[in-house]
């Protein structure tokens, strides 16, 4: 079922996670505090009520230990699984926040080298005249390189993690999708447009990774492709400008071909985009 746009805040993510870690200890608490409350007479002096358990419940989960309280019989077992949820659930948090970390920087990384170099939003075209500008040719190669490794990257930590898709960090502009929708076209433009030999197969590569990637994900949070069709003219001042920008074009390029192949992953991109509030990548800048 196609889900609604949504356009949270940069901090929604982090809310939510921080929220199920609260929720989670709050639930523990509490029922280690009933259990502690049915054993009071096994404390001294005894957790008569509620709020005396729900304290000696909580001194174990925060292994913060007990001060003038004694415990005997089952009360120890009661302390001893309390502490040791506490320890679980606070190291599996610190483990859970530094894997977020690490997948949120190397995706931003790559977000923050494609929108430096391309502006915002991100587009191909306007790349790869940056590129053409600084008479650079090996750094576009070496961006179809990085960009399949970078997606390969992406697939493993938000499948593995879905609440990463979530997380906007402050300063990488338009987001994931439209960096990935960037390394798309590019791969799309050398394998169908341009006349380099040398940059195809890593091209082709890119590209099958970027679907993958696009796939998966929509799929992960039950997105549906929207339209996105592209215009005959689009396509063909796309070629006028690489030619322009000093690019070698093949002799026949298919430009229908160009253009349905990049609907393919352009319908992914922009249901992904529109889903977490970002613009997707434009094939004209």
């Amino acid at each position: 079922m196609r889900r609604g746009k949504t356009g949270g805040s940069t901090s929604f993510a982090q809310s939510v996670l921080m929220a199920s870690f609260v929720v989670w200890m709050t639930l523990l608490l509490v029922g280690f505090g009933l259990i502690a409350h049915g054993l009071g007479n096994w404390f001294s002096p005894h957790a008569d009520s509620f709020e005396q358990a729900a304290f000696i419940a909580g001194s174990a989960l925060a292994t913060v230990g007990l001060s003038g309280i004694e415990a005997y019989g089952p009360a120890h077992w009661v302390l001893v699984a309390a502490g040791i949820c506490g320890l679980a659930v606070l190291t599996m948090a610190v483990t859970y926040l530094l894997e977020v970390q690490e997948g949120i920087s190397r995706r931003d990384r790559g977000v923050l080298k494609i929108t430096t170099t391309s502006g915002q939003p991100p587009s191909a075209l306007g790349m790869l005249e940056r590129y053409a500008d600084l008479d650079a040719p090996e750094e576009i190669r070496r961006l179809l390189y990085d960009g399949r490794d970078w997606c390969a990257s992406v697939l493993q930590s938000h499948a593995s993690h879905p609440s990463l898709i979530y997380f906007r960090s402050v300063g990488t502009g338009a987001g994931w999708p439209g960096a990935l929708g960037t390394m798309m076209d590019i791969a799309l433009i050398f394998e169908l447009l341009i006349d380099d030999p040398k940059s195809r197969a890593a091209a082709v590569l890119l590209r099958d990774e970027g679907l993958r990637l696009v796939r998966d994900i929509a799929g992960l949070i039950g997105l549906e492709p929207e339209n996105a069709q592209q215009t005959a003219s689009e396509v063909v001042m796309v070629c006028r400008r690489l030619s322009a920008a000093g690019y070698k074009l093949k002799s026949d390029p298919d430009l229908p071909a160009f253009a349905a192949r990049r609907a393919e992953h352009a319908r992914c991109i922009e249901a992904i985009a529109s889903h977490l509030g970002t613009p997707a990548a434009p094939l004209l800048p």
